[in-house]
């Protein structure tokens, strides 16, 4: 059996909203402790007495979270607050990990990481998936989720997303316990008798012939087919009738993202900012070399790919109805749809029925199913679905 509890606050002060939030989880499960809690935060708050209050309220087992770009529950979404999932179960197994010095080695990240990791020497639970958070502005996600794919062999599925400060790209933070970090990722591996859907979908389509990488580094696409990158992005606009000031350029850019063609879709990036040299930056590396198109989509778009997203999580549970789920989407979805973000979120409600969720908007998104589009993404809904 599953127990699950979902918990949010908009309360000002951090200790106070840790204790609302304990007491919450606390009320739900009958004062029973949590075998697991994840928290999403808003940078608005003070993050350690947050999350010391929330820990003393309803003492869970393990703890790990991340600060946030937007928070969401069934009950409401929006900037400034803090939400919490809490699991107990007789059917799961959870250990936490935190991997530090993202910026240096990802491997050895990535190594701590799965160290604590007990799936290979527990054949009782034979479903294997682990919850990643990382610190997106430490750069190489994608990197990291290699790693962790390569250590397991393949064998775990993973679901989660880079933490957030609503929006201002300056100092994001994963939680491990009651402290903070940067430059790190924590990892809450669930062992389950019973499989836990991992759903991916984004609804952008290309919007612009192919185009070659020719130059770029980490996060800076430098030039496209040789053509610097703002120039690219210029044309594009006047091609399709769309305004676009480089020197403000980001409500042309969540609009129009960049897509790497992987032979199993496109994995999308947010370009941020045009830099004096032509260059863009994106929130996520792209390889020198990768073929690329600009992408659109709409509002109906991107509702429908959180429903289809829910749907391919729910078909892996078989006839199991779902208990909760972890909902992520990214920052730039939000700011791109405004108060219409709520559509989208009521896709999911529709879908789940009674079932509760939380998330948070990320600075991208971690996905590695079976069958599913796997990497680091942006603008893409990734939802894990864990059955009664």
């Amino acid at each position: 059996m599953t127990e699950t509890a979902i918990a949010l606050t908009d309360l000002p002060d951090s200790a106070a909203a840790g204790r609302a939030l304990g007491g919450q989880i606390a009320a739900t499960l009958a004062g029973a402790p949590p075998d697991a809690l994840i928290v999403f935060v808003s940078p608005r708050y003070d993050y350690e007495p947050l999350l010391a209050a929330l820990e003393e309220t309803c003492r869970p087992r393990l703890l790990v979270g991340s600060s946030s770009a937007g928070e969401f529950t069934g009950q409401a979404h929006g900037e400034g607050l803090a939400c919490a999932v809490a699991l107990r179960s007789t059917t799961m197994q959870f250990a936490a990990a935190l991997g530090r010095g993202l910026r240096a080695d990802r491997a050895a990240a990535a190594r701590d990481l799965v160290a604590a990791f007990r799936g290979a020497t527990t054949p009782a639970y034979p479903y294997r998936s682990a919850l990643v958070l990382t610190d997106a502005l430490a750069g190489h996600a994608d990197d990291l989720v290699e790693h962790l794919t390569l250590l397991t062999a393949g064998t775990y599925q993973f679901f989660g997303g880079g933490a957030g400060d609503d929006g201002l790209f300056r100092r994001t933070h994963v939680f491990y316990g009651t402290a903070a970090y940067t430059d790190a990722a924590v990892a809450l591996e669930i062992l389950s008798e019973q499989p836990l859907g991992v759903g991916v979908a984004h609804g952008w389509q290309p919007a612009s012939e192919p185009l070659r990488v020719t130059e770029a580094e980490g996060m800076r696409v430098v030039s496209l087919n040789a053509t610097p990158a703002v120039e690219v992005f210029a044309a594009h606009a006047e091609r399709t009738g769309q305004p676009f000031d480089p020197a403000e350029p980001l409500p042309f850019f969540l609009h129009n993202l960049l897509g790497i063609e992987t032979g199993q879709g496109y994995q999308l990036r947010v370009p941020l900012a045009v830099e004096p040299d032509g260059a863009v930056t994106c929130a996520a590396e792209i390889p020198v070399g990768a073929t690329v198109r600009l992408m659109g989509t709409s509002g109906e778009a991107t509702a429908g790919a959180a429903a289809e997203a829910v749907r391919r999580a729910l078909a892996q549970l078989g006839d199991r109805p779902p208990k909760a789920a972890l909902f992520f989407d990214c920052v730039a979805t939000r700011l791109r749809m405004g108060k219409d973000f709520g559509f989208e979120l009521r896709s999911l409600e529709r879908l789940l029925g009674s079932a509760g969720y939380a998330g948070y908007n990320t600075y991208g998104q971690i996905a590695r199913a079976e069958g599913q589009f796997s990497g680091f993404h942006n603008c893409t809904a990734v939802v894990c679905v864990i059955s009664e």
